[in-house]
């Protein structure tokens, strides 16, 4: 109900834990109170906070602000002695150490279900608790696709201009940003005022919002065949598109780093399960994560569309339609009738019933344009791509820059920035990947790259 930060302060909640506390529970439960409702609740919370411990709306808030001082012990927990079973989905495509990973986080003792995606991707659902690990390091990474106004001729007869304005209006790399000034309301969260950790990275935020990082990110103009009664509504055809992929920049990097190494501190596993600790809701640490999570994957699908709007301004493009999902992130999902979890997607694509996403292959592979089919067993996920088929050190170790170069000739592919690291053929086939996931997602469409800008090497 606009709750801001001076209201509350006004108030008298003062601590960032407690004004925290206070936004997420208003926001999940006060939808349809009024703002000066609001207001003399929280008022009379923080003079009577005893009355409220017992509140199923308030007692989290009520206990902060008037604590039972326990003795901390930090007991350590136990795993199964055998993993939850889980569906697998191309299991000949996935590596032995993958699996492994897996079946230790199915014997978490928090963990409720799971499945396993042909690219090793892995979707993991909790019991009111979140792995910082299982979200990622890139939180709220994801695919946004933008469909244009032109046919395919446009990419040859301007592939100059193409190439000039993905120099221009990208920007690749850890560091930096974009020449010129990047505006999105994001910016202005109450959210970057909450914690110390946010407080601190809201500079960098502003440097880098519009810009991507490294590895398999790209920004890339391409041709895009839609099916006859597709997710978008778009008319049967052959368009233009423009693809990116990318994530939350430092700002998310930052976020996972601090709460991953909180959640060893506070959850102590045995050590070959220590970087599945995790952060329970109930608590203020939990609480915290969460609230960051959720600014980071906002923070993401910011810069995609500063970066979708900046190409399509410069090159004179009129947008049709857009579709775009995140990976490296948790969602509060029904699982089973009745049963709220924590669903973890740590590359994993969501794949609700009748839900759009993205699944690319590589710089000169195609990738598809989907509609889940909300398949359970699956937790409603697919593949994000086609998965390596080579660790990064190894297609270093077998391709030259020249092979690269010779291999996306012959493609009709050209690229701007990228290393070897992405060499089409350290990739799995994205048609074998896509065969083995036929029941979780309907193809709708092809992309397929023509341009692609990605970071240097």
């Amino acid at each position: 109900m606009g709750i801001r930060l001076k209201d509350l302060s006004k108030l008298g909640y003062r601590d960032n834990v407690a004004r925290s506390l206070a936004v997420v529970l208003v926001g999940k439960y006060c939808k349809y109170e009024t703002k000066e409702q609001i207001l003399a609740a929280l008022g009379d919370i923080l003079k009577n906070p005893e009355v409220y411990k017992n509140s199923e709306i308030w007692s989290k808030l009520a206990e902060h602000l008037s604590p039972v001082f326990i003795e901390k012990r930090l007991t350590p927990y136990d795993l199964l002695d055998e993993p939850l079973g889980y569906k697998t989905y191309g299991s000949k495509y996935i590596e032995t150490l993958a699996k492994q990973q897996m079946n230790l986080a199915m014997r978490l003792p928090i963990t409720l279900a799971g499945a396993l995606m042909p690219d090793a991707h892995a979707g993991l659902a909790t019991d009111h608790a979140v792995i910082p690990y299982a979200v990622g390091v890139d939180i709220g990474c994801r695919m946004n696709l933008t469909l244009f106004d032109a046919g395919e001729d446009f990419l040859k007869r301007y592939s100059h201009h193409i190439k000039e304005a993905l120099k221009e209006f990208t920007h690749f790399g850890m560091d930096g940003g974009l020449p010129f000034a990047q505006e999105y309301e994001v910016l202005d969260r109450e959210e970057f005022r909450m914690t110390e950790l946010l407080r601190g990275l809201h500079g960098k935020a502003v440097r880098q919002l519009g810009s991507s990082g490294g590895g398999n990110h790209f920004v890339e103009f391409g041709k895009m065949s839609l099916q006859a009664g597709n997710v978008l509504g778009v008319p049967e055809g052959n368009y233009v598109a423009l693809l990116s992929h990318s994530g939350s920049r430092g700002l998310g990097a930052a976020i996972a780093k601090h709460y991953s190494l909180l959640a060893r501190d506070l959850c102590r596993l045995p050590r070959e399960a220590q970087h599945f600790a995790w952060l329970g809701l109930d608590t203020e640490e939990g609480q915290e994560y969460w609230l960051s999570m959720n600014l980071a994957g906002d923070y993401a699908r910011a810069c995609h569309e500063r970066i979708h709007k900046n190409l399509s301004k410069a090159l004179g493009l009129k947008p049709l339609a857009n579709v775009n999902n995140h990976h490296n992130f948790a969602w509060k999902e029904e699982i089973a009738p009745g049963q709220t979890a924590i669903v973890h997607r740590k590359g994993a694509t969501p794949a609700q019933k009748g839900q759009p996403g993205l699944i690319p292959g590589s710089m000169a592979t195609p990738g598809y344009l989907v509609c889940g089919k909300g398949i359970s067993e699956a937790l409603c996920s697919v593949s994000h791509g086609a998965g390596r088929a080579m660790s990064r050190q190894k297609a270093k170790d077998n391709f030259t820059r020249s092979a690269l170069r010779k291999y996306l000739s012959q493609a009709g592919v050209t690229l701007i920035g990228g290393s070897v690291e992405e060499m089409p053929l350290a990739y799995k086939d994205i048609d074998r990947v896509m065969k083995t996931q036929e029941e979780l997602v309907e193809v709708q469409g092809t992309f397929m790259p023509c341009i692609v800008r990605m970071n240097k090497e």
